[in-house]
């Protein structure tokens, strides 16, 4: 839910800084504020089965480090985004802070609700492409599948789409194979 209209002064991160933690949980995007309210329990479930599986690959290889929502990426001076999982490279760890990164991850993850399908496949997907965000994973309830963004081949169109019943690789995650049904499982 976008809480600023049109006619609305746009917000600075400085300004967006000052407004108390959540919830509600605000993102800034292109200087406009919007707010919603906790996601559905399902959501909540289908993050931490994915971020439970995750971490187990990085406790072995240490790779690098997720985190889930809601922590603050700061993209822009007018766009600061909660990833509902975000990963960064062991590699690139200088871009975390004590608020969250300041840059763009490696791999961003969106489970998709109704109320923000639009803005997450929108102009939340054209940020993460625009700034550098290697790999975008955008977890679908509904179609229980996952469509797998990889900025640098094409930013516009997912290069997969992985069903129940499939396994999802990255070359982001070597060795990784993760069954998509084990997401899924309910």
């Amino acid at each position: 839910m976008q809480s600023s209209s049109a006619t609305a002064c746009k917000m600075t991160a400085a300004e967006f800084f000052l407004l108390p933690e959540g919830p509600p949980y605000f993102q800034l995007l292109d200087g406009d504020l919007y707010v919603s309210p906790s996601p559905r329990r399902y959501h909540q479930k289908l993050i931490l089965r994915l971020a439970v599986l995750l971490q187990t690959y990085l406790d072995r290889t240490l790779l690098g480090e997720i985190y889930v929502a809601p922590s603050d990426v700061i993209f822009t001076e007018d766009t600061i985004l909660n990833p509902d999982i975000y990963y960064v490279s062991r590699e690139r760890m200088g871009i975390l802070t004590d608020q969250g990164a300041e840059g763009a991850p490696d791999l961003v993850v969106e489970v998709l609700l109704p109320s923000t399908a639009k803005l997450d496949l929108g102009r939340k997907r054209e940020v993460y492409a625009e700034s550098g965000v290697k790999e975008m994973w955008v977890v679908s309830p509904k179609t229980s599948a996952v469509e797998i963004y990889r900025f640098p081949e094409n930013p516009n169109e997912p290069v997969a789409v992985i069903g129940f019943g499939s396994s999802l690789t990255s070359p982001i995650f070597p060795g990784l194979v993760l069954l998509v049904s084990d997401l899924f499982k309910d």
